[in-house]
């Protein structure tokens, strides 16, 4: 018990400076606490009920119904599940995808989640890396040039809504129309889109384009401990009903079908997903949204009156800037880095207070690493663009 108490100590410290990770800190689930006197397990099929009694599959199928709303999928067309992570998702979208289309040639923006690349290796599909453009959006020209070279091939497609490092969002209605363009019939295509964070965050942004089934995609993927703030990493997968008979067996032990990825799963986070769901509803996420971009914004603009290139994509809560010099300084603000570039991604529990505690240390920190000039700051211009850099050369 000793052990868990230090680990719970660790844990206070570092749970006010996680900013490079999309976790919503902003949660209460005090109310649910007497779930942990169940082993709640949703196993098989969350629309067949196993021989299993202590199950939420009525909590399960209510997040579901909520989702396949939200992105404009009739109750009698859909099926879905909820996941133990994001990456499920997109194992399961993927392979969906797959049973379609065994012998599709899959194509993904290089700055696709590693997952997606995973389920390439997995389910031994031929992949194509397509090219992005600076704001980390899929290039849709060589998208195109891609294609052109596999045209006899069913095309599946890893659509990013919200780009692991620089939150980009591809243009989904320029990805369909390029493969049809080309000649694509939406039956020689299946696209999976992979919304971990901004999938729930893009309804309630003004102007944003639509993610929408009544678009010709396949599936789209969300995480619940993302956006949501559920406790425990969890996600949401939503395909047309039609598709998963591809993929879906009997198995007489479960007394259920198996057309998971997983076969017990976890069935607390329903609970916790459907609690936030209803206590929230639409309005109390589009407020959140709105509070995430106005902070995502002050945060950009302030580094960029420091003198410390940035860069936030229209539709993001992702501020990509310079990496700190000090890997210290990293660590203990929990920054997400690749190559000369972090971020923070501003969820609702970053506050202004948060950000200014955050810019101050940074600030300080950073006069003292180049202040004799031996060093200077990275130049950033070929990762967020010449217009973005404020380096020696560019500034």
């Amino acid at each position: 018990m000793t052990s868990v108490m230090r680990g719970i100590t660790t844990w206070k410290k570092c749970w006010y400076s996680i900013t490079g990770y999309p976790y919503n800190l902003d949660f209460d689930y005090g109310a649910l606490s007497q779930l942990q006197h169940f082993s709640i397990n949703n196993l098989g099929d969350p629309f067949i009920e196993s021989n299993y009694g202590v199950h939420s599959r009525q909590f399960e199928v209510g997040v579901l119904d909520w989702f396949a709303r939200l992105w404009e999928l009739e109750k009698n067309e859909y099926w879905g599940y909820i996941t133990n992570c994001g990456t499920e998702g997109n194992l399961h979208g993927i392979l969906v995808g797959r049973e379609v289309f065994p012998d599709g040639i899959l194509y993904a923006s290089r700055e696709s989640h590693y997952s997606v690349f995973k389920a390439a290796r997995m389910y031994r599909m031929e992949c194509e890396k397509v090219d992005t453009l600076i704001s980390g959006e899929i290039d849709c020209e060589d998208f195109k040039a891609k294609l052109l070279c596999h045209k006899d091939k069913p095309a599946i497609i890893n659509v990013n809504i919200g780009t692991t490092v620089k939150g980009a969002v591809d243009d989904l209605d320029l990805v369909i129309q390029t493969l049809e363009n080309l000649g694509f019939t939406h039956d020689r295509f299946y696209i999976h889109c992979d919304g971990a964070l901004f999938g729930l965050m893009m309804p309630f942004v003004k102007r944003a384009p639509k993610v929408s089934f009544k678009k010709p995609i396949g599936s789209v993927s969300v995480s619940g401990h993302k956006f949501v703030g559920c406790p425990m990493p969890c996600g949401v997968q939503i395909t047309r009903l039609g598709h998963i008979n591809a993929l879906s067996r009997n198995v007489e032990y479960l007394a259920s079908r198996d057309a998971t990825i997983m076969g017990s799963r976890n069935g607390h986070a329903p609970i916790f997903l459907w609690y936030t769901l209803n206590r929230k509803g639409y309005r109390g996420f589009q407020k959140e949204v709105q509070k995430c971009l106005r902070n995502a914004h002050y945060l950009k603009g302030r580094l960029r009156d420091t003198g410390i290139g940035a860069m936030l994509n229209e539709l993001s809560s992702t501020v990509v800037f310079e990496r700190p010099h000090d890997e210290e300084f990293v660590r203990k603000w929990q920054l997400a880095c690749q190559g000369n570039i972090a971020h923070v991604v501003v969820m609702p529990n970053i506050t202004i207070d948060k950000l200014d505690d955050f810019l101050n240390e940074l600030i300080e920190q950073r006069a003292g690493w180049y202040k004799d000039g031996k060093l200077q700051s990275p130049c950033v211009a070929s990762d967020i663009g010449k217009e973005n850099c404020l380096c020696v050369l560019h500034k």
